[in-house]
């Protein structure tokens, strides 16, 4: 059955993610000697990544095995705790969606798509596809997520899997060329009709700029009936684990498209 928790989080997704307000431009990672904090910005990245570790526990349980990330699993408080004794808001990354899973496999299998290249990680989440990259000898990897918690979660999994976080994104990158960039990555970001249409429109424009654009899915609606769904070819199939069928409404395989 599914914990309240994750239930939570699939329902809230449909209403934040829409919510994307530009930030931070893309900057080094706080854990880098290149970044200049404050004292108090310290202090705050230290209590969140506190928090995580406490919160979570490394799980290899999925399709990239390779990667320990900080994830909330069965065994977690927060698996069965009411969403008022979270310490984070809505936190999409402490979980491993299909669409991501998928993503990270497929660059593993392909390196030779992201080797020497650089990519960015959309909606990086816990960062898993861009750490895949990173580990398939990207030359340089951009995590872009709108919540600051998800980026410390990156920097988070990057030490303990021992692969330099190159930089951190907190803007609403949709609508920008990304034209730098010769791979996005977007794992599980197509939950909502309307968003939807916004990203596949977008994507399709970085595509026709010259750019490979990997678009991981287990099959949601959103993407299913859209009508650029025409406009993709399918690159792989994943059988999911049974934990994440569990956790995912029954999804039980995860895509990778591209644009034709």
């Amino acid at each position: 059955m599914m914990n309240l928790y994750k239930m939570r989080c699939n329902v809230l997704s449909l209403s934040k993610k829409r919510k994307h307000i530009r930030k931070s431009v893309i900057s080094f990672p706080p854990m880098s000697s290149a970044h200049t904090t404050t004292t108090q910005d310290v202090k705050s990245n230290m209590v969140l990544r506190e928090q995580i570790i406490d919160e979570t526990d490394l799980s290899s349980d999925h399709l990239t095995p390779e990667l320990q990330l900080y994830l909330i699993t069965q065994s977690c408080r927060l698996w069965t705790s009411h969403p008022q004794h979270s310490p984070f808001l809505d936190p999409f990354w402490a979980f491993y969606w299909p669409g991501g899973q998928a993503v990270s496999r497929y660059v593993l299998d392909n390196s030779h798509i992201v080797k020497g290249k650089s990519i960015l990680d959309f909606g990086s989440g816990c960062g898993a596809s861009g750490l895949a990259a990173k580990l398939s000898e990207a030359e340089q990897v951009t995590f872009n997520d709108i919540d600051e918690v998800a980026i410390e979660a990156v920097l988070l999994n990057g030490v303990k899997n021992n692969i330099t976080v190159d930089a951190v994104s907190t803007a609403n990158l949709i609508g920008s060329s990304c034209q730098h960039h010769d791979v996005v990555l977007v794992g599980d970001m197509l939950y909502d009709t309307e968003f939807a249409d916004e990203v596949l429109v977008w994507l399709k424009g970085i595509h026709e700029s010259g750019s490979l654009v990997l678009v991981g899915d287990p099959g949601r609606f959103a993407l299913e009936s859209h009508p650029l769904r025409a406009s993709l070819k399918c690159l792989g199939k994943y059988e999911l684990p049974q934990s994440t069928v569990l956790e995912n409404n029954g999804h039980s395989q995860a895509f990778v498209w591209t644009f034709r």
